[in-house]
């Protein structure tokens, strides 16, 4: 073993080490509630990745950089801040042909970006897709170039959801495509089946991933999941912190502070990432992000906390149960363990809810990032399941 091997090693264990005591598990996807970041901690962000300096950081992005880089001649590879609502708000966009149909990923959260870990879970989906990574309004790289005083009067559900239809329809425009798909991520997945019911027109498929439907039963569900697990776990702390916030979600949406309760034991027991305590591993993993400057990185917790602060409230009122047909294909992407976002929840109402065409598929190896958990399945299912309706719409 090398002295550069040992000592890349050393840094690895440093790096998670410091990503561990960042504590961002409460930033998992929908209804984030994420546990509070001191200052110091948001400011030191990630510039100094694997303990050592922003030159170490960058010649590792410049690695990961080159080997996704693309070079076919129709291709396209850029990241670029674009005029929606009113705002500037960053995309990034990855296609080895600007002709093949595209795929709008629509982030969870509120504010938990997926752009910086794409370079993970969407490895090779540029060959088959033209992939927008979009950062939303108040969250990632869009959250940097913006002033959170002016925009935060802005940050409502209603907001998101033309934010929504402005990028696809500038999706559309910019590649000359009737009909896109969007695959919707946990918060992401409310605006993107709401988009579905709104627009059916303008898409080949709804694609939902770790979907959302009713927040106040997921959340009861999660709770007396998490209680179960502590009792059979002898864990008497974990009991006792449950019971402080019972009844939970039952007469009332429960409290900012009262979800953090229920997220740190849910997450404590693998329901949010399975076999894992927290989503340490998937945060890290924005520090080699070739789409990410330091000065985003600094942010990019800021940001998670501003998005949920202002979004927080409405996310925990959505019951959308009330979709019960859509007049576009349907796929839906549940990890079998997923406690954060009910599963159970979603599959019930898939089991109601009438489409042209409707697929549902179990990931057996995840929770509720199931991008990063099973990405390998993720990509089949994408090519095996959703692709064939762009060539079925010819559009």
């Amino acid at each position: 073993m090398t002295n550069g091997t040992v000592k890349l090693q050393l840094q690895g264990r440093e790096m998670s080490a410091r990503w561990n005591r960042r504590s961002v598990i409460g930033a998992l996807s929908m209804l984030a509630a994420p546990v509070p970041l001191r200052q110091s901690q948001t400011e030191a962000g990630l510039s100094t990745a694997a303990g050592s300096s922003a030159q170490d950081r960058a010649k590792a992005v410049d690695i990961i950089k080159e080997l996704r880089r693309i070079v076919t001649p129709d291709g396209t590879e850029k990241v670029e801040a674009i005029p929606i609502g009113g705002i500037d708000q960053f995309v990034s966009v990855r296609s080895r042909s600007r002709s093949l149909p595209v795929l709008l990923i629509v982030h969870g959260g509120p504010g938990w970006v997926a752009m910086p870990t794409s370079w993970w879970f969407a490895r090779g989906w540029e060959e088959y897709f033209t992939v927008i990574q979009w950062d939303q309004r108040g969250a990632g790289k869009t959250y940097t170039i913006n002033d959170p005083e002016l925009i935060a009067p802005t940050m409502t559900f209603e907001r998101m959801e033309c934010d929504l239809d402005e990028i696809a329809l500038w999706a559309r425009k910019t590649f000359n495509q009737k009909r896109i798909f969007i695959l919707g991520h946990s918060w992401g997945s409310l605006l993107g089946l709401l988009f579905a019911k709104r627009r059916p027109e303008w898409l080949h498929a709804y694609i939902g991933v770790g979907q959302g439907i009713d927040a106040l039963e997921s959340e009861r569900r999660g709770w007396r999941w998490a209680h179960e697990a502590a009792r059979s776990a002898g864990h008497i702390g974990a009991m006792q912190a449950l019971d402080s916030v019972a009844p939970y979600a039952i007469s009332s949406a429960p409290t900012y502070e009262q979800v953090l309760v229920q997220r740190r034991w849910l997450g404590h027991f693998g329901g949010a990432v399975y076999r894992r305590p927290n989503a340490s591993f998937e945060s890290a993993a924005f520090a080699l992000s070739p789409e990410y400057t330091n000065e985003d990185l600094r942010h990019v917790w800021q940001a998670n906390q501003f998005s949920a602060s202002h979004l927080f409230e409405s996310v925990l009122k959505t019951d959308l149960t009330h979709v019960r047909d859509l007049s576009v294909p349907l796929l839906l992407f549940l990890g079998r363990h997923d406690r954060n976002v009910s599963a159970t929840v979603a599959a019930e109402w898939y089991e109601e809810v009438s489409a042209p065409a409707k697929h549902l598929v179990w990931f057996e190896q995840s929770a509720h990032e199931i991008l990063v958990e099973e990405p390998g399945k993720v990509f089949a299912s994408l090519i095996n399941l959703a692709l064939p309706f762009s060539y079925k719409s010819g559009e």
